[in-house]
């Protein structure tokens, strides 16, 4: 019997999981993994991919962190360029998904004027997100949309990031590969797809 409280506390839930996609996970192990689609998105406990898409197991390869960010090519950051290498090369996703929710910790923390000697891991990964809040601040958006408007932003502007990595340049030249910037709203909750002939977020 395990000492970890929370795997104790967790067990029932884990046994009905089991229980439910056992099977499924055994013949994926077997056959090997094809999800339809990457899902990149931030790690707040408050957005969970799966649910949000009604995936099961191997539909779906997710990249989680702060604020949604795919750096942009070239900035040292393989970790994700390493996924994306993986999923477009290997796996051959035909959609990549980037989706950004309201109410964002840590685009509020970059709109807050971070403390880069309190935080210098925190502030310099948020800098790939910098220009979200400069386009709001040029287009002068009310201050109660402030918020939304840099959320919005930021998933525009991490789709720009995606499509420079040369795997996701040449999958999308081939047409081979779809690009999707979602905006979960918590409040609704809804999910925004984004229009790029629009310019908009429109509902899904």
């Amino acid at each position: 019997m395990t000492s970890d409280p929370l795997l104790q506390a967790t067990q029932a839930l884990r046994d009905d999981f089991i229980k439910k996609e056992g099977e499924l996970i055994t013949r994926l192990a077997r056959e090997g993994q094809s999800p339809q689609a990457m899902f990149i998105g931030c790690c707040d406990s408050r957005v969970i991919p799966e649910s949000i898409l009604g995936a099961r197991p191997g539909d779906l390869l997710v990249l989680r962190n702060i604020a949604n960010i795919v750096p942009p090519f070239g900035t040292a950051h393989e970790s994700t360029g390493a996924a994306l290498d993986y999923a477009v090369n290997h796996l051959r996703i035909p959609h990549l998904i980037i989706c950004g929710h309201t109410d964002c910790g840590g685009l509020k923390a970059l709109d807050g004027h971070i403390d880069a000697l309190a935080e210098p891991s925190l502030a310099g990964w948020l800098k790939h997100a910098r220009e979200a809040q400069t386009r709001v601040d040029r287009s002068r958006v009310e201050p109660t949309r402030r918020h939304r408007a840099i959320c919005e932003q930021n998933v525009i502007l991490q789709l720009e990031h995606a499509a420079d990595y040369p795997a996701v340049y040449k999958a999308l030249k081939a047409s081979r590969l779809e690009l999707h910037g979602w905006l979960f709203d918590l409040h609704g909750p809804q999910v925004y797809s984004y229009n790029s002939k629009t310019q908009s977020f429109e509902s899904l």
